[in-house]
């Protein structure tokens, strides 16, 4: 579609934002050993996936997302919105026949690479700015139609064409949903609601699953907010003042984290994959490689060391997976050797414990902390070992098997403090039955003062 004209700042700001989109767009898009044969390239477009509504309606995964923020708009204010996603672009292979014209084959073997069937990506996007002010009463639908399209490649070596490859779009339709609410308080805030929705029309044949849905989907499906003069919250960690009206915003499938250049709020990505507030590229990354799960040095071997075979159908498989295969085969090992590790900070650690022979990082090494001693204010009460508390853990830094103890009561063991300044409070639960058994082997559970309440004066 047409590109919209923003505004400089928000341009400026979409660039920045646009580096970590680019990462969650592609994101296991092809995965090691970039070969359509490997297993776990056959089951693809996990994240972000808005299929059509007739496939949500047979069980399958669901047609549209939600995203709920809350931001701070000036008046004449405007909100630009980049909806970007992947559009499945099915490529099939034909080999010329001496008869004249071409025949459908699964494998195309050509000096280069080795041609298969596989399924393509094409970026799109629906791009529009509007007033705010006419979002915040009955709000905006903006409908988007992208037509069906088919090319043909022809190949040839030697001069003559032996074969071709045959790729194919089909029509996709989706509709963009905004709305501002005005929030009550003392700050002039609004709630920004945007749903994007797969509006296909598909009439799936009989058996026909996901595989056959992808065409009319919007794959890795994720947005761009940004506002010309005002600034969006973080819904991880707001101010105070706008707790209660960020904790009723509702996210579907979809999380919506600041992403501006330099730590701005200016511009919000709203990712299928959880990020954390301004995310960033580590600089040692040198492109894309597309599969996540791996370290990048371990990724850049593995691919370095496939056979010339590995390495033409992976080729063959898309160009993509071609760039990986060149930017391995071409990395310098001073290069290589960046991506083994990096500082991203020093501080000072000084002083020695009694013993030079213990560890500085061992707590007994500083006389300044004594874990069964030292105290913790919490909620204007001191907190230390012995006290009972109410564990309340925080959802956002914690597992599954914390949770389940949310709203028991524990008996502090112990406050540590960490190399960062972080204090911790190690616990018991109190009706545990293996508490003694814990104790006495110095294996605790841990909380951060913010994840507990305290049950009575220490």
């Amino acid at each position: 579609m047409s590109e919209q004209s923003f505004p400089e700042g928000i341009e400026r700001g979409f660039a920045a934002a646009r580096q970590i989109a680019d990462a969650v767009l592609m994101e296991g898009y092809v995965l090691y050993p970039y070969r359509a044969s490997a297993a776990k390239n056959r089951l693809r477009w996990q994240f972000g996936v808005l299929v059509p509504p007739e496939y949500t309606r047979q069980g399958g995964e669901h047609s549209h997302q939600r995203t709920e923020c809350v931001m701070e708009a000036r008046r004449d204010d405007r909100l630009a919105v980049e909806l970007r996603f992947l559009r499945v672009q099915r490529r099939t292979v034909e080999r010329a026949v001496e008869e004249g014209g071409f025949e459908p084959v699964e494998e195309l073997e050509l000096a280069d690479r080795v041609l298969v069937e596989w399924d393509e990506a094409v970026e799109e996007r629906v791009e529009l700015l509007l007033d705010v002010e006419e979002l915040t009463h009955e709000g905006l639908q903006h409908g988007f139609r992208l037509p069906g399209v088919g090319s043909t490649e022809l190949l040839h070596e030697h001069g003559s064409a032996v074969g071709r490859l045959v790729r194919r779009r089909e029509q996709l339709d989706g509709v963009v949903r905004l709305r501002v609410e005005e929030l009550p308080g003392p700050y002039r805030a609004q709630r920004l609601t945007v749903e994007v929705e797969n509006a296909s029309d598909w009439t799936p044949g009989r058996g026909a699953g996901r595989d056959e849905a992808l065409p009319r989907s919007l794959v890795s499906t994720h947005l761009l907010l940004g506002l010309e003069h005002g600034r969006f919250l973080s819904v991880a960690d707001p101010p105070e003042w706008a707790r209660a009206a960020v904790k009723r915003c509702r996210n579907e499938r979809t999380w919506p984290v600041p992403a501006g250049p330099d730590g701005g709020y200016q511009v919000v990505l709203s990712s299928p994959i959880i990020l954390e507030d301004h995310p960033r590229i580590a600089p040692e990354s040198l492109g894309a490689l597309y599969d996540a799960t791996e370290i990048d040095e371990i990724l850049a071997l593995r691919t370095a060391a496939l056979t010339d075979r590995e390495k033409r159908e992976a080729r063959g498989t898309d160009e993509r997976a071609g760039e990986v295969i060149d930017l391995a085969e071409s990395m310098p090992p001073e290069v290589l050797e960046r991506l083994h590790g990096a500082i991203r900070g020093l501080r000072e650690v000084t002083g020695c414990g009694p013993d030079p022979q213990q560890p500085w990082w061992d707590p007994g090494s500083d006389p300044e902390v004594d874990p069964e001693h030292d105290r913790v204010l919490v909620d204007g009460r001191q907190v230390g070992a012995g006290s009972r508390v109410l564990l309340r853990p925080g959802r956002r830094r914690t597992d599954a098997q914390d949770l389940f103890l949310d709203g028991r009561t524990a008996v502090v063991e112990a406050v540590l403090h960490d190399l960062d300044g972080s204090v911790h409070l190690a616990v018991t639960v109190e009706d545990d039955p293996g508490a003694d058994l814990w104790r006495a082997q110095g294996r605790f559970r841990y909380f951060q003062p913010d994840e507990i309440t305290p049950l009575e004066e220490s």
